[in-house]
């Protein structure tokens, strides 16, 4: 016994814990700080109302969240049920039968000789069958982590959900914001060229200039008047989408801030790359799945080597009815044990363990490749919000600079100084510079956001 005892922790022996090969710190981050933003739960880093609103109606609500809420349900009673592999199998039977033997049988030829006086064999038996199988090499034991990991890996794609729900919800609200500065800006650039419009048409009603200018101010009146319908379609699409994402049916989305109003914190600390591996929920489960592969394992070599199974039964039984529970002299017991060595399925058995190594060793990839994807968006979003930061200013000076020529261009050309052609250019130019401006404050909120869910915060 204390050779199978040596031989069973053998068999079922795990392998270390990874250690994935991780920076100090990430590329591009500020400074080396322990802490993260990671850590703040998510309605204190989210300060928004509506959004706050969103997010908590996408949690509550999102087909994607409740339908892991069943896997959890699920694998839990699984991971119960995995418990009692180590109690005994109890079985009650109650049988009842008769047959009818050949008179040239054995069975009809003893009736004859025995004179019974009846053709017919009568059994009746009530009793307790109880087998259980001896953990000798560790396959209910694995079999019980495989189930708890398999429990765990649920509860993270929970929180993975969560991570990437409150992401998205975020992300979808910044690019409504977006959409409604775009439009304000479109709308704007609408009657400025309206007013201009006019001024060429009363020019060129005096002959001051030709059927081209107006015609050129007429198109691009309209380049900026298709924009409108443009955002508009945009919007609704946004606020649909955001709807669904709740739970919800598609509607407006009420909304009492703007774009340009929601601050971006200068101090984005990132953490330690070495914490990724227990705050991300994916890179967590991709840790389980490790100890699910290394169970998977044992269990298959397990199945290589002998089984010890004990049997017992024990009850009541006669041949005939009226004696069936006539005790003590019905009682009758047995008990025997066994040992079960597989032979001509060996190599079967053999190539399943194999291939559960081999499993095993893709397991151990494809967490390595997760944290390092992992690592990979962490400095990717670090890196965007720094250099959006730089776009965003020089930007937002270039918006400056192209207005304050759009109103020096029309003051000229009130006054005959300057050309329609300026005027149309300068236009122009605002409307784009605008709106790329907007496009590039929702691109920064929308890293912050990513960096947020990249170091595995939401979930909380």
């Amino acid at each position: 016994m204390l050779l199978l005892a040596l031989s069973a922790c053998k068999v079922s022996k795990d392998i270390e814990t990874l250690k994935p090969a991780l920076p100090v710190a990430f590329r591009n981050a500020a400074t080396a700080d322990t802490t993260s933003i990671a850590d703040i739960q998510w309605k204190n880093f989210f300060t928004d109302p509506t959004l706050q609103k969103l997010i908590d109606s996408a949690i509550a609500n999102n087909y994607d969240m409740q339908i892991a809420v069943k896997n959890i349900e699920s694998s839990q009673l699984m991971f119960k049920q995995v418990k009692w592999n180590y109690t005994p199998t109890v079985n009650l039977n109650i049988t009842a039968s008769t047959s009818r033997p050949s008179d040239n049988s054995l069975n009809g030829l003893s009736l004859s000789s025995f004179g019974v006086g009846t053709k017919h064999i009568e059994d009746y038996s009530a009793n307790l069958g109880l087998s259980w199988e001896a953990d000798i090499w560790g396959k209910i034991r694995n079999q019980s982590k495989a189930a708890l990991a398999t429990y765990l890996q649920t509860t993270e794609a929970k929180k993975a959900i969560q991570t990437n729900i409150v992401a998205g919800v975020s992300q979808g609200y910044y690019n409504l914001l977006m959409l409604d500065e775009q439009l304000i800006i479109a709308q704007k650039n609408v009657k400025l060229n309206d007013s201009t419009l006019r001024i060429i048409r009363l020019q060129f009603d005096a002959g001051q200039v030709t059927s081209l200018a107006v015609q050129q101010a007429e198109a691009q009146r309209q380049a900026a008047t298709q924009l409108v319908p443009q955002f508009e379609q945009n919007i609704t699409i946004q606020e649909n989408a955001l709807r669904i994402l709740t739970g919800a049916l598609p509607d407006r989305i009420e909304r009492n801030n703007t774009l340009s109003n929601l601050q971006i914190a200068d101090n984005l600390p990132s953490g330690l790359p070495s914490d990724i591996v227990s705050r991300r929920p994916d890179v967590k489960s991709a840790e389980l799945a490790l100890n699910i592969s290394n169970a998977q394992v044992g269990i298959a070599k397990a199945n290589m080597y002998p089984s010890l199974t004990i049997t017992a039964s024990g009850g009541v039984n006669s041949f005939k009815s009226s004696n069936w529970f006539n005790i003590p002299a019905s009682l009758f017991g047995t008990v025997a044990g066994g040992l079960t060595q597989p032979l001509f399925n060996k190599k079967r058995l053999k190539t399943q363990y194999e291939v559960a190594k081999i499993d095993r060793e893709k397991t151990v990839l494809q967490f390595r490749q997760l944290v390092l994807n992992a690592v990979g968006e962490v400095s990717n979003a670090l890196v965007s919000i720094e250099k959006l930061k730089i776009q965003q200013t020089i930007a937002a000076n270039r918006v400056t600079t192209l207005q304050q020529a759009t109103g020096n261009a029309n003051m000229l050309f009130r006054n005959g100084l300057a050309t329609y052609l300026e005027v149309i250019t300068a236009q122009g130019n605002v409307l784009q510079s605008e709106l790329e401006l907007v496009s590039i404050k929702r691109e920064q909120l929308s890293a912050v956001s990513d960096l947020y869910r990249s170091l595995g915060g939401g979930w909380k």
